[in-house]
């Protein structure tokens, strides 16, 4: 028969967290710090309305829809039901973004509890084009940092006069 049976004593496995603990610590300040950075980037927008070409009942005469065309040559801004305000040439280094500022900050001060803009631009608008005229229209330059047309909506600029015709240029 069987002689006796020698058994084997089985001590519990320590359950080793080391590794796990090292990567949460990493972790969770990488996380928490992207996220806060991601809150700061979010810009609240939305679509134009529609261009139906009619006044709609409820706007003013006197009220200001301000809109900025970027153009490949210059910044048109204008008023949707006024038309345009002003053309700011293109400057040799870019967009000429102070005196987009200055304009702007003109218009504020004409009309000061308007807080909606407009930014129409071309398909091929250079994305920090874009965010810079934003900017601009957000914000005054200043070290006060007043604030000027804090909504901003953004949508295709309409083709020029001499696109829908198919002629060029003079």
């Amino acid at each position: 028969m069987a002689g006796p049976r020698r058994r084997l004593r089985k001590n519990p496995a320590a359950l080793e967290i080391t590794a796990f603990l090292n990567l949460i610590v990493v972790l969770v300040p990488f996380l928490l710090s992207t996220a806060v950075f991601t809150r700061i980037a979010v810009l609240d927008m939305s679509l134009p309305p529609p261009n139906s070409g009619a006044v709609p009942e409820q706007v003013k005469p006197d009220h200001l829809q301000l809109e900025v065309v970027i153009r490949p040559d210059g910044l048109e801004v204008g008023d949707r039901l006024g038309g345009l305000i002003e053309r700011i040439a293109r400057t040799p280094e870019g967009q000429d973004l102070r005196g987009l500022a200055a304009l702007v900050q003109r218009i504020k001060a004409s009309h000061p509890r308007q807080t909606d803009a407009t930014v129409l631009a071309e398909p091929d608008t250079p994305y920090d084009t874009l965010v810079q005229v934003m900017d601009a229209l957000r914000a005054a330059p200043d070290a006060a940092r007043a604030e000027l047309f804090p909504h901003i909506a953004i949508g295709d600029a309409p083709l020029r006069t001499a696109q829908r015709t198919g002629k060029d240029k003079p």
